[in-house]
């Protein structure tokens, strides 16, 4: 029995030592707590009669009786969030939404509850609020955190006040899902993703006990946002696909909602990976929108655009750039040249064009997007410091390594002023120039900004997340650039498992770790190791990615490599054959 196992509890550990002394072992109560937290933390039979001395729950329960009938909802309510981390913003936020629910019962029993707590008409009030949280602190039940600006239960009192509910608790979770997609702001500025990141915790706790089904359509766009944006993709799968069924059955298979849902379902698929399912929906929806909306309407380009960057990912260029052609030249067309879709439509070609090799292609396209996003969305806008780190990847490609480096820093300075230090396109504007640095050969400069990243990546996304373990990867190859290649091999294999259980083992980020592990392998001089890897490699870039897509034909090349260093000639010359063979081509 550990003293963690009670939370640091003073009245809880008293409780203990005083059971161990009168009935049992120290292993036997730690049996029993196991498999009787409840009954142990509620028995006052071994205490005194000073209710200070009293049983844990009876002396919680004693201050709970004492709580006026707001701050025991508020209590209930917390026992369905998170114990940490709960802010007044979530119910300021969801009391002053506009949106309408599509379960009206629902809209009624959430207004209620906001009114409960500060929820005035149109307004908020404060004071209201606090007057709660005095209530709760008073007695000991809630605490505040000043730098945060947010409460936090103990973990036993939170687990405690599950046993004080009055009424119908099966409703709580859900009002507090309601509430929680009630409160996002469907934005991009920095403050609100934010505030979104810090909503994750509370939606695990208040999910646990529903099904994707019991979420109102209205809101479960809201939810399924901020399980996209920390990399919890099966989550978001499971919601969206609820919603994609129910507005089928609702609304119809052809209707713009359902063909919405069907293009978030199809982002979900990319994330994870599973490319050849987004494509069969995108597919679908592209069909739709042009019987329905026509082929030059703006929402039968986006879905246009959607497909050639499936096509993008699996390596089927041609195909992307085809589709790519038109949707610029009809975006120009019925938008006009100038139109933010239009140089988004520009930007995602000259991406492709990066992606064949074409980098004057892509130079020249994205010098132009650059230019018009500084003179229509001006110099700070995330759109044109998107356009600028484009530009500046090109140049890095090229070996401009010095234009590169210089776009590079203007972008990150400029991001950490505009979205902050800590925000995913700062820290992505970061690991670009440790890529330009490690390019360069200043690998200590790469080194300490790629730790810097991960370190940040880690505490703003959580360890698992895909942008986290990109930032390991980028840090492991520079360890190896440097000979630290137990460094690398440690890093490489964390990486490798994570993004096999994450995303997937026929994921391209998945792949991409096997490769990198084979060549840090190879370094090592471990060649039977580097060759298994790499045959494992050719064989899933080729099924996933196809026979002439650019990182196939480097995973040949690498692996025709290990075969001359192991002796196995012929088999070298038979890759190097292939590869010629498809350069043609």
């Amino acid at each position: 029995m550990r003293i963690q196992d009670l939370h640091y509890f003073a009245l809880a550990i008293a409780q203990a030592g005083a059971f161990i002394h009168c009935h049992s072992s120290l292993n036997k109560y730690r049996d029993l707590y196991r498999g009787e937290r409840d009954n142990l933390l509620q028995n006052k039979e071994i205490q005194g009669q000073d209710p200070y001395e009293w049983a844990v729950y009876s002396t919680w329960k004693l201050s709970y009786e004492r709580l006026n009938a707001s701050a025991r909802l508020f209590l209930q309510i917390c026992s369905f969030l998170h114990h940490e981390g709960i802010s007044e913003d979530m119910f300021k936020k969801a009391a002053m939404s506009q949106r309408q629910l599509e379960d009206s019962e629902l809209q009624e029993e959430v207004s209620k509850l906001l009114n409960r707590l500060g929820k005035q008409d149109s307004g908020w009030s404060s004071w209201t609020f606090l007057e709660v949280m005095k209530h709760l602190g008073s007695h000991s039940l809630i605490e505040y955190d000043n730098q945060n600006d947010t409460y936090s239960i103990h973990p036993l009192v939170h687990h405690w006040s599950h046993t004080t509910m009055e009424g119908n608790q099966h409703d709580m979770p859900k009002l507090m899902v309601t509430i929680i997609g009630l409160s996002v702001f469907w934005s991009f500025t920095d403050e609100d993703y934010k505030y979104r990141r810090t909503l994750l915790k509370h939606i695990i706790t208040s999910m646990a006990s529903l099904k994707p089904e019991d979420i109102d359509l209205s809101i479960a766009a809201y939810i399924v946002r901020i399980y996209f944006e920390q990399g919890h993709w099966k989550e978001a799968e499971a919601l969206e696909v609820v919603v994609m069924e129910k507005w089928k059955q609702v609304l119809g298979d052809d209707h713009p909602d359902t063909l919405v849902a069907m293009g978030n379902l199809a982002s979900t698929y990319n994330g994870q990976g599973r490319l050849k399912d987004a494509e069969a929906l995108q597919v679908v929806v592209l069909e739709k929108r042009k019987r329905v909306l026509g082929d030059d309407h703006p929402g039968t380009l986006t879905s246009m655009g959607n497909l050639a960057s499936t096509y993008n990912g699996q390596g089927r260029l041609k195909d992307a750039e085809a589709l790519q052609v038109v949707v610029l030249e009809k975006s120009k067309r019925v938008l006009g040249d100038d139109h933010p879709g239009t140089l988004t439509s520009m930007a995602n070609l000259a991406s492709t064009y990066n992606g064949q090799g074409r980098l004057k292609d892509a130079e020249a396209l994205q010098v132009v997007v650059l230019e018009k996003s500084k003179r229509v969305l001006g110099d700070d806008h995330p759109g044109t410091l998107t356009s600028m780190a484009n530009l500046a990847c090109t140049y890095r490609d090229q070996g401009q390594l010095k234009d590169a480096e210089a776009l590079e820093v203007v972008v990150l300075e400029k991001r950490k002023r505009v979205l902050g230090d800590d925000h995913p396109g700062t820290l992505t504007s970061m690991a670009n120039l440790a890529s330009t640095y490690r390019d360069q050969g200043r690998l200590k400069d790469a080194e300490t900004l790629q730790v810097v990243v991960l370190e940040k990546r880690k505490r703003v996304l959580g360890d698992d997340h895909p942008g986290t373990l990109t930032s390991m990867a980028n840090l492991a190859c520079t360890y190896r650039d440097q000979g630290q290649l137990k460094d690398a091999e440690a890093l490489e294999v964390v990486v490798l498992e994570k993004r096999k259980r994450v995303l997937g083992n026929d994921h391209p980020d998945t792949i991409t770790s096997m490769a990198n592990l084979a060549s840090t392998y190879f370094n090592q001089g471990r060649l039977d190791d580097a060759e298994a890897l790499g045959v494992e490699v050719v064989e899933k870039r080729r099924r996933v990615l196809g026979d002439d897509h650019p990182h196939t034909l480097i995973a040949k090349e690498n692996h025709a490599e290990a075969y001359r260093r192991l002796g196995c000639l012929k088999d070298a010359e038979a890759l190097e054959v292939v590869m010629e063979n498809k350069s043609k081509s």
